[in-house]
């Protein structure tokens, strides 16, 4: 059944991706000219990362609302890395990004696993601290684009084959994720541990681990996201992407990742980007209120979450006929 709603769900959101594409495209039609649309692309690729980590840990039945955090303290400390360092090579820069996002969100995963801490309250807890740290570490200062070397804010943006290296680096995650998803024990063990953790137990799986393991794959990602961040918009200071995990957590839940855990996919996660990404650039095209941007989203999650209790309650009317029948 899980297989069988999926790609309804993801049929419907790109259905409503191309309707809003073609109404926006009426009041200025430059807005889906290929370059354009690139551009888009471009905008929403770190939406599109963070939302395959968020993806990976609601499918434990967990939430980790510390993405943002973790993605401005991460972009914080290769800033000042790079202005202590100039010459520090961009490999070894990503390397340090990823492995610090990792540690946060292996924090996370310590807590949740060996403290039995709900997931909530201990991202809400770690939100806070990272943001913290950071003002300690800045004093509350920024750091500018011209106190950040040319090739540390430079590698997002460089051009191969009409796009940057940032949406590249998104369209890698989104292959690698996808074969992992499906592919690999993990992937297996994580659809497992959301559809029914008790039932992971005795086929040998480590529900707690394995939530662990997926708090770290979305630290990762968060802290990659970072270095790109930064070094895409040129700045660091405290309060970067404030607020943008509830973007994050939205695209999941508009994808069709069931907040119950067990039911996605990574093609869901990625149109649910895609859609707010389109809703952001499209808005001041024609002229309404960013602010309505929030009123649409939140109207978006609410048809998703009711789907999606819509599918469940309809799964369940199946399975009790039959075992109605085998009576």
């Amino acid at each position: 059944m899980v297989l069988r709603h999926i790609p309804i769900r993801e049929g419907i959101l790109g259905a409503a991706i191309l309707v809003l594409l073609g109404l926006v495209s009426i009041r200025y039609s430059g807005f889906i000219a290929p370059a354009n649309l690139a551009n888009v692309f471009n905008d929403t690729a770190p939406l599109i990362i963070l939302a395959l980590g968020q993806m990976v840990v609601i499918l434990t039945r967990c939430i980790d609302l510390s993405v943002a955090a973790n993605l401005a303290l991460t972009g914080m400390v290769v800033a000042m890395l790079n202005v202590a360092m100039p010459g520090l090579p961009i490999p070894v820069i990503l390397a340090i990004a990823i492995l610090l996002g990792a540690m946060m969100g292996a924090i996370n995963g310590l807590l949740v696993w060996k403290l039995a801490i709900p997931p909530i309250v201990v991202t809400l807890g770690t939100m806070t601290i990272f943001r913290g740290i950071i003002f300690l570490i800045s004093e509350g200062k920024w750091i500018n684009a011209h106190e950040m070397s040319t090739a540390f804010t430079g590698f997002s943006r460089t051009a191969f084959l009409g796009l940057p290296v940032l949406s590249w680096i998104a369209i890698a995650t989104v292959i690698v994720f996808g074969v992992m998803m499906s592919r690999t024990a993990l992937g297996r063990s994580v659809f497992a541990v959301g559809g029914n953790p008790h039932a992971a137990v005795y086929t040998g799986i480590d529900v707690g681990k394995t939530q662990f393991l997926a708090f770290v794959l979305s630290g990762a990602l968060a802290g990659l996201t970072g270095y790109l961040w930064v070094a895409r918009y040129a700045v660091a200071y405290v309060d970067i992407a404030r607020g943008f995990e509830l973007e994050v957590v939205a695209a999941c839940v508009i994808g069709g990742i069931s907040i119950a855990g067990g039911i996605g996919s990574v093609g869901g996660a990625v149109l649910g980007a895609l859609f707010l990404g389109v809703v952001k650039n499209a808005l001041p095209v024609v002229n309404i209120s960013p602010f309505w941007q929030l009123a649409i989203s939140g109207s978006a999650i609410l048809i998703a979450v009711a789907f999606n209790a819509r599918a469940g309650r309809s799964k369940g009317r199946i399975i009790l006929k039959s075992a109605e029948g085998s009576v």
